[in-house]
Formats: structure tokens, C-alpha cells, sequence
């Protein structure tokens, strides 16, 4: 389990460009087909965009089609944790960082195999670490 990162919403604010913000803190969402990794296709990491947490490997990204990057699976069951999110009249399952809370996006039962699920995340809530980058 990643170590908690509390902030204030002012110190969040500082430490975090307006659309990371807007989404992370305020759980918005990304226009389709605007975020920088939809399609993006380097090997690396994806990390939280609010503390720098090891999110998502890119040997999980697949193309969805949906306009947000998606993953079948998350680094680790620790990485992220989960919400119901009951908004817009929709039950969908809402993804968050587990060290910052911060929100990253949706998951779905409609992925690739072998997990079938579709972690539909947006870009402006990560990082890539291409690898071998320290």
C-alpha cells in the first residue's frame, strides 16, 4: 500500500496545473481525444499526476476507442482503489489514486482479455516514466 499524500485544496491547487486539478480534486473529466496519452505507445510507466504513485504499465494499454487511455489492469491491486459513483444517473465504478485520492477516471467489464475490464483514464491525471528513466 502506497504512503498517503494529504494536501490542502489550496496546496493541491498550487502544485497542480488547472486541468490536473479540475480532475484529480474536483473529479471532471477530459474531453474525448484531447488528453496527450490516447495515443501514446512508449514502454514506461504511467504514474499520478498529484504525488508521483505508480499507476499503470504500458504493456496494459490498449486501444479502446473511446478517446481516453485504457488499461486492462492497474500495476498493482494497491495502486489505485475504488468509489460507486451514482452521478449523471449512471452506477459506474469510479478509479482514484490510492495514495492521493485523486480521481483518475472509470472502470468498465467491457476491456480485453484476459481481466475484461477497461480502465478508462484521463491523461491529465498522469505522468509517463519511460523506462528505464529513474
Amino acid at each position: 500500500m502506497p504512503d498517503k499524500v494529504t494536501k490542502s485544496q489550496d496546496a493541491w491547487r498550487q502544485s497542480l496545473d488547472e486541468e490536473a486539478f479540475c480532475v484529480l480534486r474536483e473529479h471532471a473529466t477530459e474531453r474525448a481525444f484531447s488528453g496527450e496519452y490516447v495515443d501514446h505507445h512508449a514502454d514506461g510507466t504511467y504514474v499520478c499526476k498529484g504525488c508521483g504513485n505508480p499507476l499503470f504499465g504500458s504493456d496494459t494499454k490498449f486501444e479502446s476507442g473511446t478517446g481516453w487511455p485504457s488499461y486492462f489492469k492497474p500495476l498493482s491491486d494497491a495502486s489505485v482503489a475504488y468509489t460507486r459513483d451514482l452521478s449523471y444517473g449512471m452506477l459506474r465504478t469510479e478509479v482514484h489514486c490510492a495514495a492521493c485520492d485523486g480521481h483518475l477516471g472509470h472502470v468498465f467489464e467491457d476491456g480485453p482479455p484476459p481481466t475484461h475490464q477497461r480502465y478508462c483514464i484521463n491523461s491529465a491525471s498522469l505522468v509517463f516514466k519511460p523506462k528505464g528513466a529513474a
